[in-house]
């Protein structure tokens, strides 16, 4: 992503910056657990997609790191939590803060980088900023307990697949997109805008991470995870709506009861190739990936879009 680090690198660093003074701790246990989970960041994508929409809008301003920092505050709590209840031991090859602090803490910890991102916009009187990032966790929440209710059952068609994964993955990016808008131009229209273009991104890239279950590159997670969860992803959806009741009958009960079974899983896998539901859900992707560049491309064609439409294509493309 050359481009994306020639048009934000500089903001980039500043935020880093700002960032580990926002999440300091008040005590040294607090303290040391901050540093750790600063040392571990991942690529920072929802930043730098705060960063452009902002740039694309008008232009970076202070409260354009102030709506970075809350959106990766906001982030990174949904992981600490999320490990939590999923009992993760590994997050991006590190120990994950349950592991080497237990649940208790960790459940603490997620709470204060909770209140640390409520804290830094109230101050600052960004409150429509902050209205924005309490809607995307509102709706990360209703779609993981959707995605749950319906795991259970494994009756997830493709509409409910799509309203699961819009608030469950793509709320967030669409939120930090529209925070980046907002904070340059101070105009709702304009967020919105912005918070359509990112839903749209969101969506592709999750259906990116989906595809990563049936693929056979090392992503740093095994095959058939999602399986193994029960979670009905695109193109295990795909194939139960075309393949014969006879097979859709065994697929599910595999799904249901052999989910541990390493050799039933990659059956599993092997009839979701042969069905064509990998290139099904490339092709829906693909869809949502040009639906967020046209909705780009009503902006001037500057380098900021440029280096936006650049880290879109990564989030598509990437291996992992």
């Amino acid at each position: 992503m050359e481009l994306v680090k020639q048009v934000i690198g500089q903001e980039l660093a500043i935020f880093e910056k700002k960032f580990a003074d926002n999440v300091k701790g008040s005590n040294p246990l607090l303290d040391r657990i901050m540093r750790f989970i600063i040392r571990r960041k991942g690529k920072q994508m929802r930043p730098m997609f705060v960063f452009l929409s902002a740039k694309i809008a008008a232009g970076i301003n202070e409260g354009t790191y102030r709506a970075a920092s809350l959106i990766e505050l906001l982030h990174t709590a949904t992981l600490v939590h999320d490990d939590v209840v999923d009992n993760a031991m590994i997050r991006r090859n590190f120990f994950s803060i349950n592991a080497l602090w237990k649940n208790k803490i960790a459940v603490l910890v997620g709470d204060y980088l909770l209140s640390k991102g409520l804290l830094l916009s109230l101050e600052h009187n960004d409150h429509q900023i902050l209205q924005i990032t309490s809607r995307a966790v509102k709706e990360m929440s209703e779609g993981e307990l959707l995605q749950m209710e319906k795991a259970r059952k494994l009756d997830i068609k493709e509409d409910i697949y799509f309203e699961i994964i819009r608030a469950k993955t793509a709320s967030l990016l669409s939120a930090a997109c529209s925070a980046g808008a907002f904070s340059a131009t101070q105009d709702k229209e304009v967020a919105e805008h912005f918070r359509l273009f990112g839903e749209k991104v969101g969506i592709a890239f999750q259906i990116k991470d989906d595809l990563f279950d049936y693929g056979d590159d090392n992503v740093g997670k095994p095959t058939g995870i999602d399986i193994k969860e029960k979670k009905m992803t695109l193109p295990l959806i795909y194939t139960l709506q075309n393949v014969d009741n006879n097979l859709k009958r065994k697929i599910i009960y595999i799904v249901k009861n052999n989910n541990t079974d390493r050799a039933k899983v990659n059956e599993v896998i092997g009839y979701v190739k042969k069905s064509g539901g990998i290139e099904y859900a490339q092709q829906k992707m693909e869809v949502y990936r040009q639906e967020a560049i046209d909705l780009l491309h009503q902006y001037p064609d500057t380098p900021a879009r440029q280096a936006m439409e650049e880290l879109v294509n990564y989030a598509i493309k990437r291996k992992y």
